[in-house]
């Protein structure tokens, strides 16, 4: 595919991510939520010049540096995410006001790493950041499913755990969250 492609796919994922952060929306216990992160992942490593031939430690250092500020960004993500169970058992999430911070600084860590990779001369493809959104999904799907799989069903709860606020605003009134 070409960059173009690429980047195409990226401002898509972006898009459809943050749009649907901010709506409350249910954790899949299932085990398909490796999917999406995994189909970017094949996308990425189809794409020859993930490193610079001219700029090889440059470009490693580089693409270590931006899988870490995704794997950062999807955990941050991930525990700035507010999750609670339904009286039926049904797990539920929504991000706060932190995750978009979480955003904010990880978009920036990023364009700054850009900068820095433009100032040594490293060729720079759409490879890294697909591989690098990918990280972020994965690492936020997995701990999303991992915290749920950590309630207990809202009827066993105490109502003590009721007003308890996780992670932020915005409680929904009469769910149950989380036991931090």
């Amino acid at each position: 595919m070409s960059g173009l492609v690429n980047a195409l796919v990226i401002c898509a994922v972006v898009v459809l991510v943050i749009a649907r952060q901010f709506r409350t929306s249910r954790v899949g216990t299932d085990k398909r939520w490796w999917v999406v992160p995994a189909v970017l992942v094949f996308i990425a490593a189809r794409e020859p010049g993930v490193i610079d031939a001219h700029h090889r430690t440059e470009a490693i250092v580089l693409l270590g540096a931006e899988l870490l500020i995704g794997l950062a960004t999807g955990a941050g993500w991930a525990w700035t995410t507010r999750i609670w169970a339904e009286p039926d058992g049904s797990v539920w999430s929504k991000s706060t006001k932190a995750s978009v911070a979480v955003w904010i600084v990880g978009i920036g860590l990023r364009v700054g790493l850009f900068g820095i990779g433009a100032l040594l001369g490293v060729h720079q493809g759409s490879s890294a950041l697909l591989l690098a959104l990918a990280a972020t999904l994965l690492v936020r799907s997995g701990l999303l499913v991992w915290r749920s799989q950590s309630l207990a069903p809202a009827h066993e709860q105490s109502p003590a755990h009721e007003q308890s606020p996780a992670y932020g605003d915005d409680v929904p009134q009469g769910a149950w969250k989380e036991r931090v």
